[in-house]
């Protein structure tokens, strides 16, 4: 029995790989979009997205849940799953599910996104999920009442903290600099917030806390202007950014220095023939909702004149 096969496949169901879906569709590709192990993106552990046009204020997981319906009405086929493994075969791509299905493709977009960075110190895991966590919408509600360290500097550790303010009883921002990066507007609301303290020029060293039944944070030790110390605390929240999930495209596709996938400059090509990237796998500068969202259209506008390039044999009729 042969894979089902697409026109265009979507690996990821983020701002980009939602937009090219509905794009996709209107332009009759049927595409076939795999929402992956976080089905709406980073954007379904967001709280109040701020900056999305046309709403003042929405939240992450509405606007996710309004995408994808969106592209489900448009004729987008979303499955659940995950894409273990992509490869080439007589020219056709072949996709591995996590589900044991295959899917084969003659083009493909990579709107895989990013993921958490850790921190990789000693504790880090053995706590994960017993005090360290890497999102606060997720594990915040944990924290009522509780003393909580944010790890990090820039947008995602600030609104992180901003997030956590809801719940803590005190949030204090650990980061290695002298001065906070990202949004002057979020800067200026951390740094404002009574609950919020900043620790400058601090490094983490190690997480302490308790084994056996109950496994739980107690602290974790840095190492503030050349002193070592431990800061209480029970929970420790890790937000030094993302990094592409590009390991799909390794082999198959030039990757940039900090692997994100190169696409060749305004446009959503890669270096394979037939194979797109959108969003923050590609996109290590703005990684914005609207910009992936945005070259998720153009990925999927590039890839229908691709395969209306291609001769009629190229493009196999779906079993």
């Amino acid at each position: 029995m042969h894979a089902p096969h697409t026109p265009f496949l979507i690996i990821g169901g983020g701002p980009a790989g939602y937009t090219a879906g509905i794009y996709g569709a209107r332009a009759g590709l049927k595409p076939i979009l795999i929402e992956g192990p976080q089905p709406g993106g980073q954007l379904t552990i967001t709280t109040d997205v701020e900056n999305w046009p046309g709403h003042t204020t929405i939240q992450g997981p509405d606007l996710m849940a309004n995408l994808g319906a969106h592209a489900v009405h448009a004729g987008v086929d979303v499955r659940f799953g995950s894409v273990e493994s992509l490869s080439l075969d007589g020219g056709q791509f072949v996709a591995s599910l996590d589900t044991g299905e295959a899917l084969r493709a003659t083009s493909v977009l990579m709107a895989t996104g990013a993921v958490a960075k850790w921190l990789g110190i000693p504790g880090e895991e053995e706590w994960r999920g017993y005090g360290v966590s890497a999102c606060a919408t997720c594990d915040g509600f944990f924290f009522r009442d509780k003393t909580v360290i944010v790890v990090g500097g820039g947008n995602t550790a600030m609104e992180e903290a901003l997030f956590l303010t809801h719940f803590a009883r005190e949030v204090t921002i650990i980061h290695r600099r002298n001065a906070l990066r990202g949004e002057r507007i979020l800067q200026e609301r951390v740094l404002a917030h009574p609950k919020i303290r900043v620790l400058w020029n601090t490094q983490p060293l190690h997480i302490t806390g308790t084994t056996g039944d109950a496994p739980a944070v107690t602290g974790i030790a840095v190492r503030h202007e050349g002193v070592e110390r431990t800061i209480p605390c029970d929970g420790v929240f890790v937000a030094i950014g993302h990094s592409p999930a590009s390991s799909l495209a390794a082999g198959l596709a030039d990757l940039n220095p900090d692997t994100t996938i190169w696409v060749e400059p305004g446009t959503a090509r890669t270096s394979l023939p037939g194979l797109f990237a959108a969003g923050d796998v590609a996109d290590a500068r703005y990684r914005q909702a609207i910009t992936s969202a945005g070259m998720g259209c153009m990925a999927a506008l590039d890839a229908e004149r691709w395969l209306s390039a291609l001769p009629p044999a190229a493009l196999p009729d779906s079993p």
